[in-house]
């Protein structure tokens, strides 16, 4: 039904609507520009360019004018500065409503430019690629920031056209609309422009920044709408390329909780070189198994709590097969990633329609393995689905997923390096007068990367690369170990014979004495305490095997 609100909404848009005349065009990408400027010229608008874009729209068979012609200036200093003019910036950035705008632009000969399109030079692209500093620097665009700021600003009379990404909107845009545009496209296109500039100093300072972290700069060119966040009533939004790491190859729409899981897991599993299964639940191991197949992974990390992996999330670091896609498709399942799937395991594990499957990039995981002995033909039978070759995948430390890290708080952002650190055999201390096994080593290791990535206060116990059972998020180290002592208990675990690990060092023995009288034989820890003493006298009377990393792993 026609109301006066209706009316006057119509008629604010045709008064803000303006008409494309002029164009001035400065593009790097010249990929799909050819169907602009065809639209462009079918409407009568004039074109101004310099060099590469204007020897492009000529090749089309348009006409366009020099902007030297217009500046009466060349291109100087190795094209450092060609558009940097009165006569360009004037054009742009007059107000069409100011009559003193307006006389000016008469009395200097200005002619308005109602559109700008301009694509930067790639100075992330050119850093990314290894150029030398000088190459880099050339790659600071200069003119087309300039442009994008003026046209942005003057919103009100000029459309800016800031990045390739923008082509498809404008393209929209003409065909719908022809040479005409509202008040609203145009400060939609402003908005977008001053993401572009901003995103771009941001890439431009953190370069000259060089990682010492003078200020936070950070910008995001992806965003991904949630349907909300923690909780329904929270809205929520990630910024970020999550299809530059993974491919999701069926269910639903990712969730906030979700991708907190997915980090996670990722998180977890680049711990691993050899064939591992993991199963998360709230950012958190409930399951996790290292075996010489993926079914007996994953077997042994659903062992370690069958009850919490329901509706969990689960990541492996091989390709998933029938007989293990058999056995998972058994359990309600969140979220599963690996690095490839068999075609009919991929079939099996298709079968619930919501169920998320992610196939982890092998842009960031790194070369298979291919000399793995449990690798090769059972990693490629059934044509897989995702990276060839990928067997096995251990993340790239120039991986994104190895950035820092950064979480607001208060009235600001709290900054640190992620926590690479991963200990080997040759980073340990033996510090009781029995040594451990070959086997001990193994799994003592094995616990220290699951106990590095679960929650503080945390204790992990662990027998043959296998999680029996861990405490999470305790407010004293002591809990933490009775949980886990009970819950191994619960689910059928044999204590006797296995390692416990520990995120942080014992303040006091009381640890280590209910540990033994579980049957640990062997612990690991960081060390560290004014009472260590303490703690390895009682592992010494008790031919307790204690070794030290000397690296804390504290997880909040």
């Amino acid at each position: 039904m026609f109301t006066f609100a209706a009316r006057n909404t119509e008629i604010s848009s045709m008064v803000s609507q303006k008409k494309i005349k002029t164009a001035l065009i400065s593009v790097f990408h010249k990929d799909g520009l050819d169907e602009i400027l065809t639209l462009l010229h079918r409407e009568g608008v004039k074109f101004y360019s310099t060099g590469g874009t204007q020897t492009f729209i000529e090749s089309l068979g348009m006409p366009c004018n020099a902007v030297e012609n217009l500046t009466g200036y060349p291109s100087i200093l190795g094209g450092r500065v060609k558009t940097l003019h009165p006569k360009v910036f004037g054009g742009i950035l007059n107000r069409r409503d100011n009559a003193t705008d307006q006389q000016q632009i008469k009395e200097y000969d200005i002619p308005g430019i109602d559109l700008v399109i301009v694509d930067l030079y790639p100075f992330s692209e050119t850093v990314a690629s290894g150029a030398s500093d000088a190459d880099i620097i050339e790659k600071i665009d200069i003119g087309g920031i300039s442009l994008i700021r003026a046209a942005a600003k003057n919103f009100n009379d000029v459309v800016i056209v800031a990045s390739k990404n923008q082509y498809g909107a404008l393209h929209k845009l003409l065909t719908e609309k022809g040479a005409n545009s509202t008040l609203d496209d145009r400060k939609w296109f402003a908005k977008e422009a001053f993401a572009v500039s901003s995103g771009y100093d941001a890439a431009i300072f953190n370069y000259f920044d060089g990682g010492d972290g003078s200020y936070f700069r950070q910008a995001f060119d992806t965003v991904l709408p949630l349907r909300y966040g923690e909780n329904p009533h929270q809205k929520g939004m990630f910024y970020g390329d999550f299809d530059a790491l993974f491919e999701q190859l069926h269910g639903k729409e990712i969730s906030y909780n979700n991708l907190l899981d997915i980090n996670a897991a990722i998180d977890l599993i680049s711990e691993f070189d050899e064939l591992t299964f993991a199963v998360l639940k709230h950012n958190n191991a409930c399951g996790i198994a290292s075996r010489s197949t993926v079914k007996e992974a994953w077997e042994a990390a659903l062992a370690g709590d069958p009850v919490s992996a329901y509706g969990g999330v689960l990541i492996c670091n091989a390709a998933i097969d029938v007989a293990a896609a058999e056995e998972i498709n058994k359990l309600f399942l969140e979220v599963i990633i690996a690095p490839a799937y068999d075609a009919q395991a991929l079939e099996i594990l298709r079968q619930k329609k919501n169920r998320i499957i992610l196939v982890l990039k092998q842009g960031i995981a790194g070369q298979a393995r291919k000399d793995d002995p449990v690798g090769g033909e059972a990693a490629n039978h059934g044509s897989p689905v995702g990276s060839e070759a990928a067997r096995h995948c251990g993340l790239d430390p120039q991986s994104p997923a190895n950035h820092p890290q950064f979480r607001s708080l208060l009235n600001g952002v709290l900054v640190q390096d992620k926590d690479a650190s991963i200990q080997t055999k040759a980073d340990l201390t033996v510090v009781t007068t029995k040594s451990p096994t070959p086997s001990q080593v193994e799994d003592l290791l094995f616990a220290n990367k699951l106990v590095k990535n679960t929650k503080s206060n945390a204790i992990v116990l662990a027998k043959d690369k296998q999680l029996c059972a861990s405490g999470v998020g305790q407010t004293s180290r002591i809990d933490a170990l009775k949980q886990a002592i009970e819950k191994a208990r619960a689910f059928g675990f044999d204590l006797d014979g296995a390692v416990m690990a520990s995120d942080a060092f014992f303040p006091f023995p009381d640890c280590v004495e209910v540990a033994h009288a579980a049957g640990i034989t062997a612990v690991i820890q960081p060390g560290g305490s004014v009472r260590d003493d303490l703690t390895v006298d009682y592992c010494n009377k008790n031919e307790l095997v204690m070794v030290t990393t000397g690296i804390r792993h504290f997880k909040h």
